[in-house]
C-alpha cells in the first residue's frame, strides 16, 4: 500500500526493518504503554479465525453496530464490539469489492470508497445482505497498486470527499490521480484541489473544514495533515496535467522550485497550501493513516474536538489540533498511545466514547511494529486524567499552552522549563527530507494563569515556516506529576498580527 511507501530512499530487508522497529524505544519521548494504560486501557476485540478482518475503514450504524470495510473488499457489521468485555458477532453484509478505505451509512444504505469508485450498497429485500451495488461515481482512473482512494463520511450537504494517490509516488498517469474530488448525492464529481501524493484519511476538523493526511515522500518532507482548500495546490506538481478536466479551476501559472522551502514557494505559487500540521519523522510516526474527530463530549477524557490519527508502521495513535491564522490553517501534534496490535489503518469513536483502531500488516516489505497480521483494538478511558499538554496555540509573540491539570506555578513560571527547538524540511522532488535550518528559541518570559491550566510563553523570535519542537521534561503539575508525554510539535505557517 501507499501508505506506506515507507519513506526511505534505501532498500532494507523486511526482517531487518521489523527487528529495528521492535528495538526502537519510544518511551523516552512517548511514555510507556504501561503508563498509558493507567489512563487508556487497551481492549482486544476478538476476531473469528474464519474472518480475515483487515480493517481499512469504520462507521457506526444507528443501532450501535460497528461497520468495517476491509482491504479484501468485504463489509462486515459487528454487534457487541463496544461491550465492556466484547464477545462480538460478525455479519458479512457485502463482498467482492476492492480495498475499501472509506465507509459511511446514509438513509439505510452503505457507501464505500474503493480503488475505482464510490459505491452505494443497498439491501432491497431486507435479508441483511447487500443485493444492489450501484456506482455513484467512478470519474477517475487507476492502473496499479499504489493508486489508493480514501473517502470521507458524508459532509453536511451529503457529499463524499475522495482523495486519490499518485502512481508510485512520482507520477499521475491516470485521470485525477493526486487530486481531491467531491462526490455529490446525485453522483456529480467536482474537482476540489490538486497536489496530493499518497493521501489517506479524509474528514473534518472541529470547525467542519475538510482535511486529509499525507505520507512523507517526494515534495513531502514529513507526514502531515493538509487542508483540502477548494482551488488549492497541495504541494506535488505531478497532478498539474489534469487541470484541463477541472473546468471549475485554473491551473497555477508556475510550478514549485525543487530544493526550496515551503515558506518561499508559497509566495511564488499563490495556490500552494502549506501542510497544516507536520508530524516529525519517527518522532511522530512513519506512515500516517486514517483519522477521526473526537466529539464524545468528555467521554474520552480531556481531548474534545481534537483529531486522533493512526500510524501504520509504528502502530501508534497521535493527537492533532488546528487553528486558522491569517486565513491559513496550522496547528500542533502530540503523542497519545503506543502499543497497538497491528498496523493502524483507521480509527473511529463509538457512541460510548471508546476509540476503535484497526488495520493489518502486509507481505509487501512494509514493516509494522505491532505483530498481529490484523486486529481490532479499542481504547477505553479509565476516568483518570493524565497530566498532558492539552493544546498549544500561537500568539503574536509566542505560544499559549493549555494543560489538562494545574501546573506547579513556580516551575511553570521559569523560562528554562521550556526547551524549544525549530526546524523545517527541504521542499523538493526527492523522497522525504532531513530536518534542516535548525534554531533554538529563547523563552524570555512565562506567565501562568490564575487557575494554573494555561501558560503564556514569550519567545525572542517565532520562526515562520518551521516546526516548533517543545520539550517540557522539566514541567510539573501542582501535585508534582511529570507530563505523561513531554513532547509536542507546532507547525508555524503564519504568525498572528495581533492577539
Amino acid at each position: 500500500m501507499r501508505i506506506l511507501a515507507l519513506m526511505m530512499t534505501g532498500v532494507l530487508a523486511s526482517s531487518l526493518w521489523t527487528s529495528t522497529l521492535r528495538a526502537q524505544e519510544l518511551g523516552a519521548m512517548w511514555g510507556t504503554a504501561q503508563e498509558e494504560s493507567k489512563y487508556y486501557k487497551l481492549v482486544s476485540i476478538p476476531i473469528p479465525a474464519e474472518v480475515p478482518l483487515k480493517a481499512g475503514s469504520f462507521d457506526i450504524l444507528p443501532d450501535g453496530r460497528l461497520v468495517v470495510g476491509t482491504r479484501k473488499g468485504d463489509v462486515y457489521f459487528i454487534e457487541g464490539a463496544f461491550d465492556k468485555i466484547p464477545a462480538p458477532k460478525y455479519h458479512l453484509f457485502a463482498s467482492g469489492q476492492d480495498e475499501i478505505f472509506g465507509v459511511a451509512h446514509k438513509d439505510g444504505d452503505i457507501y464505500i470508497t474503493q480503488f475505482g469508485e464510490v459505491t452505494r450498497l443497498s439491501d432491497t429485500d431486507h435479508d441483511g445482505v447487500a443485493d444492489r451495488y450501484q456506482t455513484l461515481s467512478n470519474n477517475w482512473g487507476y492502473e496499479e497498486g499504489h493508486e489508493f482512494a480514501f473517502g470521507s463520511k458524508h459532509d453536511p450537504d451529503g457529499n463524499i470527499w475522495v482523495v486519490l494517490g499518485l502512481t508510485g509516488s512520482y507520477h499521475s498517469r491516470q485521470l485525477f490521480r493526486g487530486w481531491c474530488l467531491k462526490i455529490t448525492p446525485e453522483g456529480k464529481t467536482i474537482p476540489i484541489c490538486s497536489g496530493l501524493r499518497s493521501p489517506a484519511g479524509v474528514g473534518p476538523n472541529a470547525q467542519g473544514v475538510m482535511f486529509c493526511v499525507e505520507s512523507q515522500g517526494p515534495w513531502n518532507g514529513a507526514c502531515s495533515l493538509k487542508h483540502l482548500k477548494p482551488g488549492g495546490f497541495l504541494g506535488h506538481p505531478a497532478s498539474y496535467n489534469w487541470y484541463r478536466f477541472a473546468k471549475n479551476m485554473t491551473v497555477p501559472s508556475v510550478e514549485p522550485t525543487s530544493n526550496s522551502r515551503i515558506k518561499i514557494e508559497k509566495r511564488r505559487v499563490k495556490e500552494l497550501v502549506p501542510p497544516a500540521v507536520l508530524f516529525p519523522y519517527i518522532k511522530m510516526g512513519r506512515s500516517i493513516s486514517g483519522f477521526t474527530l473526537n466529539k464524545t463530549k468528555g467521554k474520552f477524557g480531556p481531548f474534545d474536538d481534537q483529531i486522533f490519527v493512526g500510524d501504520y508502521t509504528l502502530s501508534i495513535i497521535m493527537r492533532a489540533t488546528t487553528e486558522e491564522i491569517n486565513g491559513v490553517w496550522q496547528g500542533a501534534c502530540y503523542p497519545f498511545r503506543e502499543g497497538l496490535s497491528t498496523g493502524i489503518m483507521n480509527v473511529e469513536f463509538s457512541p460510548q466514547g471508546q476509540l476503535i483502531a484497526g488495520g493489518f500488516t502486509t507481505n509487501r516489505q512494509w514493516p509494522v511494529r505491532g505483530e498481529k497480521p490484523f486486529a481490532l483494538d479499542r481504547l477505553d478511558w479509565t476516568g483518570l486524567t493524565p497530566f498532558e499538554m492539552q493544546e498549544i496555540k500561537i500568539t503574536k509573540d509566542g505560544f499559549l499552552i493549555q494543560f489538562t491539570k494545574p501546573v506547579d506555578a513556580a516551575v511553570a513560571a521559569r523560562p528554562d522549563t521550556y526547551h524549544i527547538t525549530t526546524y523545517t524540511h527541504i521542499y523538493a522532488r526527492f523522497y522525504g527530507s532531513p530536518e534542516v535550518d535548525q534554531t533554538t528559541a529563547k523563552v524570555t518570559k512565562a506567565i501562568v494563569s490564575a487557575d494554573g491550566l494555561r501558560v503564556r510563553i514569550y519567545l525572542d523570535k517565532i520562526q515562520e515556516g518551521h516546526i516548533h519542537d517543545f520539550d517540557l521534561a522539566k514541567m510539573k503539575s501542582k501535585d508534582r506529576e511529570k507530563l505523561l508525554h513531554k513532547r509536542a510539535y507546532y507547525t508555524v505557517n503564519e504568525i498572528p498580527k495581533a492577539d
